[in-house]
């Protein structure tokens, strides 16, 4: 019997303001103390919102990417000869911190880190790790590679704070609330992300996976160039396809880690979603969004976002969804509070949303 592809997350590591390393994520997002402070990088002093979460000591993009793949790797175990030939995925947005072009730091970051094969860039916004994982797991799977790194990058910056600040997409309260009456809108957070993605063949060479993105689904519903569709059809075909995908009910999902940005109409518009493709079942199963302790990065939230969803599963604990001041009727879900949620779930789906009317579901997978 030939053996099912699967591929398989053999190696993660991310940076946030929670911490460096997937260790920090985890009791990061375990312990729900929000991570958000003054802004100290840049002025903010003309600005409505001060606050993001942001690491001390940042190195510079290119080196916190090349760090972060780097370290990947060696948890994966990849030695000189294995780096040899993978591909790079790297998702990110042009502008000073990334170089000339992005294209150009994906040709860079792939020598600096012995990764041979080609390279493709990501700028997708808030999809762009979520679809290069996706489009890594889809190689995978058909067989056309064995291994694939896909790296991720966003460190909090003046242009885009202004940009965000100037649209009253800020939370003036200073807090992400996610699903909560009297949220009042997004934070930025730094996010440096890299995975290393293999087929099942990798158990072969003793190496134990973390876990496996075992399904996936992206949509677009075409809305409006910034709010979502309001009955969240384009996410719910996204979760749709993922579970198809993976060939299991909606029932099976035994966590969320939403997109959830704590703004008024894309959480309702999520919850929306989640009902629509997960029926009965979107009332019953657990749902947070980590956004809520290490905020909003961007370009680099599917990867960040896939990395904890990955490590909580695998431990056995489901995050705090932080913020919480009371239900709101839009989003009648069962939202973990207060403390950190244990579960034998098997199986989550982290969500993701950009402009646009993008839509991205991966389905993660332990034991």
């Amino acid at each position: 019997m030939v053996e099912a592809r699967v591929a398989q997350l053999t190696g993660v590591y991310a940076v946030s303001a929670l911490g460096r390393g997937a260790d920090a994520q985890l009791a990061g997002v375990l312990a729900g103390v929000p991570a958000f402070g003054p802004v100290d990088r840049f002025d903010t002093a003309s600005r409505r919102v001060t606050v993001a979460a942001t690491l001390p000591e940042v190195a510079t993009l290119p080196d916190e990417l090349a760090t972060a793949i780097d370290a990947a790797c060696r948890a994966a175990g990849l030695n000189r000869a294995q780096r040899a030939g993978c591909a790079l995925l790297l998702a990110v947005h042009g502008g000073p911190a990334v170089g000339p072009t992005p294209a150009v730091l994906a040709g860079q970051l792939a020598a600096r880190c012995g990764l041979s094969g080609h390279t493709r860039v990501y700028t997708s916004a808030c999809v762009s790790a979520s679809t290069a994982v996706a489009d890594a797991a889809a190689r995978i799977t058909r067989d056309d590679v064995e291994r694939v790194v896909v790296a991720a990058g966003y460190l909090v910056e003046s242009d885009q704070y202004a940009l965000f600040d100037a649209g009253r997409a800020l939370a003036v309260d200073g807090a992400v609330r996610p699903f909560s009456a009297g949220r009042r809108g997004l934070l930025l957070g730094d996010g440096v992300a890299a995975v290393v993605l293999e087929s099942s063949a990798v158990r072969r060479r003793g190496v134990e996976p973390v876990a496996a993105v075992v399904g996936w689904g992206r949509a677009g519903d075409a809305f409006h160039p910034c709010q979502p569709e309001p009955g969240g059809t384009g996410l719910a075909r996204a979760v749709d396809g993922a579970l198809r995908r993976a060939g299991l009910p909606p029932q099976s999902v035994g966590y969320v880690n939403a997109n959830a940005t704590g703004t008024a109409q894309s959480d309702a518009a999520e919850a929306a979603a989640l009902r629509r493709a997960l029926g009965g079942h979107a009332a019953q199963v657990p749902i947070s969004s980590t956004k809520s302790v290490h905020g909003h990065a961007l370009e680099a939230s599917g990867l960040l976002e896939l990395v904890v969803t990955a490590l909580a599963l695998r431990h056995g604990d489901l995050p705090v969804n932080a913020g919480w001041l009371g239900p709101d009727e839009s989003c009648p879900l069962n939202v973990v509070k207060d403390s950190p949620q244990r579960t034998e779930a098997t199986h989550a789906l982290t969500l993701n949303a950009a402009f646009g009317g993008a839509n991205t579901a991966l389905l993660v997978g332990v034991g």
